[in-house]
């Protein structure tokens, strides 16, 4: 290697990569075109190797024809001329062990569609991005003070060639946009696309932590996507998954003959139930190789936010082992190094770009998971609130008459909704694996499963918390998702399912419209409990109030009629009703409460003022409330 080459590895990179400082490690690792020299660079990072020698379709595979010199620190390099973007390649490695294993370039951006699984020579570069409006709106906004309501997507089962076959990255680019800016949702989240080789682990295991899977197209086909997106003014969250990798040959298990990547010790190496490997997150490569990542997927693709899968297994030394784990050095059960990398990626990446978020698929009460690394939190904006979904779930399937007795499991997420910045979601880990659908979990007749779901997800708009269904779940898909076909978009052709459509658009746009709905999601100032233990009835009530609006939330849980229900009221006041989901044009039953309604002196719950009115059968009432001008008093009477 030339002088004139060596300025290319700059030292001071390889350093913070060593130190785990590096933030943009992809620029001096994989495959680069280097335009002066007229050559291609090549640099892994390899540091127990015997030999690295670079194979692909341009030396015939032949590991003997272009080695890579032994730079330092770790770090292989070569510069070879006559490539062309497409070309696949791949490292030949002679390792420690003396195991002779072909390898995937870590770094590499694009890769071999499956079955084949070799990295390809590709220039990310030259895509011409129209979303400079988009990213200066989304720097200056607050997401926690934003409404957010999220659409998860799996890209090969959306909407597919002929049912089976996959769809590219614009097609769905130009549909997928359209459909989600119609139904009025503020972000899609994608199951991982980061390239992985086994279709059924719908992305969570991954291969290619720099490469988007070519199975929908080019790394520019999927900037178009995003760019699309932001031109309806929607958001684009990506599933990552630093929590684990497969023991795929070609991938980063002891990628040099050691276990680099991962953990020396068996115990701690070895995922206990998906089989993969752990990564050794006390590592400063592997910091620097997950924390770049995270920031090249910000940097070079402009996305929005990151869902980090699995970061309960992530913290937890001894998470699924059956108390049998190796302790920290302080003798307990938390993975220290895993700790201080969530809040380096958290604030590296926050930081880099504003208005972005971050997302922690976190299942315990591990704490201030959304706190800022300052405050000792982990840093992340946004937490899933399992607890919400599985008891809201759990009592949607009961006998209506039997949810008198469960009546806690729609109240106790009050208990701590306001510990974390939590996202209420349904995700796609509900409806798999025997789950059932969501409209096949609701109890009931056909009717009442339709009128149940609707009443759970107006439920669940109005509930403090951002929002995430999975797709399908907004017509009531009925059979469980299948990866391996389109949703059953046929459907739409009847009443029951068109009307849920209806619905949840509706719920969309309300709440969108509504500042009361989400700008105070993190606090009693923006919620009050109005009938709260009515346990005999199966009804709650509940204010949810903004700057500028409040918005009253009734929810009944059972087939009957309510009339002339008692709600109590924080003041005296006008009621206009908004939305039933109820509503014929839905599927509802019609049942007509009143439209418009006020809030007089009464005595109901303790308070001083409340309204009776008439509610439908299985269903969610939305009024917005507007207080009286006249002063009240504390006994509840009006000063003359």
């Amino acid at each position: 290697m030339t002088n004139e080459m060596r300025k290319y590895i700059p030292d001071a990179d390889i350093f913070l990569f060593n130190t785990g400082e590096a933030q943009t490690a992809y620029d001096l690792f994989g495959c680069h075109y280097i335009s002066d020299l007229k050559m291609h660079c090549f640099c892994v990072w390899a540091p127990n190797a015997r030999a690295v020698s670079l194979v692909g379709d341009f030396n015939d595979w032949d590991h003997t024809k272009t080695p890579l010199e032994f730079y330092k620190n770790g770090a292989w390099v070569a510069f070879v001329p006559g490539l062309q973007d497409g070309d696949n390649y791949k490292y030949y490695v002679h390792g420690y062990d003396g195991s002779r294993v072909l390898k995937a370039d870590p770094f590499a951006f694009h890769s071999e569609t499956r079955p084949g699984n070799a990295s390809k020579v590709w220039d990310i570069g030259g895509y011409e991005w129209h979303d400079g409006a988009f990213i200066e709106k989304r720097m200056h906004t607050n997401p926690l003070k934003s409404p957010v309501s999220i659409y998860e997507v799996h890209l090969g089962s959306w909407r597919t060639k002929d049912g089976y076959g996959f769809p590219s990255y614009r097609e769905l680019a130009d549909e997928l946009s359209e459909y989600v800016e119609e139904m009025g949702y503020t972000h899609v989240e994608l199951l991982p696309v980061s390239e992985y080789p086994f279709d059924g682990s719908w992305g969570y295991q991954v291969t290619g932590f720099y490469s988007v899977t070519s199975r929908y197209g080019t790394p520019q086909d999927f900037m178009y996507f995003v760019d699309k997106m932001h031109a309806k003014g929607i958001g684009v969250i990506l599933d990552w998954v630093p929590a684990h990798f497969p023991r795929d040959e070609h991938g980063l298990a002891h990628f040099d003959g050691t276990w680099l990547y991962e953990h020396d010790a068996a115990i701690q190496r070895e995922h206990p139930q998906w089989g993969t490997y752990i990564f050794n997150y006390g590592r400063p490569e592997v910091q620097s190789f997950l924390v770049s990542n995270a920031v090249f997927l910000m940097e070079k693709y402009h996305v929005d936010g990151l869902r980090v899968d699995a970061v309960t297994s992530m913290l937890y030394l001894d998470y699924a082992r059956d108390g049998v784990y190796m302790p920290n050095e302080e003798g307990g059960n938390i993975d220290l190094g895993a700790v201080e990398f969530l809040k380096k990626v958290n604030s590296v990446v926050l930081t880099k770009y504003a208005g972005t978020i971050t997302i922690a698929e976190e299942s315990t009460a591990y704490p201030m998971v959304t706190q800022p690394p300052s405050l000792g939190g982990l840093g992340f904006i946004f937490k899933w609130n399992m607890g919400f979904m599985h008891d809201t779930l759990k009592y949607m399937s009961m006998d209506h008459y039997f949810r008198q007795f469960e009546h806690s499991k729609m109240t106790f997420s009050l208990m701590y909704t306001f510990n974390e910045n939590y996202i209420l979601a349904y995700s796609h880990d509900e409806v798999v694996h025997g789950k059932l659908s969501m409209i096949g979990k609701m109890y009931g007749d056909y009717w009442q499963k339709f009128a149940s779901l609707r009443t759970l997800f107006g439920f669940m708009y109005a509930h403090p918390g951002k929002k995430l269904m999975f797709m399908g779940d907004e017509f009531a898909q009925f059979i469980e998702w299948d990866y391996k076909k389109q949703l059953d978009w046929f459907l739409l052709e009847y009443d029951s399912h068109k009307g849920m459509r209806k619905y949840v658009k509706a719920l969309n746009r309300l709440y969108r419209e509504t500042p009361a709905l989400y700008e105070v999601d993190e606090g009693w100032d923006g919620f009050e409990w109005l009938n709260v233990d009515d346990s005999d009835t199966s009804v709650f009530a509940f204010m949810r109030m903004g700057t500028d609006s409040n918005m009253l939330c009734v929810a009944n849980f059972t087939p009957l009629v309510r009339d002339n229900y008692p709600v109590a009221m924080p003041g005296e006041g006008k009621l206009k009703l908004v939305l039933s989901s109820d509503d014929e044009k839905y599927g509802g039953s019609g049942v007509s409460p009143d439209k418009t309604l006020q809030a007089v002196p009464m005595e109901i719950k303790g308070k001083g003022f409340g309204v009776r009115m008439t509610l439908p059968p299985l269903s969610v009432l939305y009024f917005h409330f507007e207080p009286s001008t006249r002063k009240q008093n504390r006994r509840g009477r009006h000063d003359k």
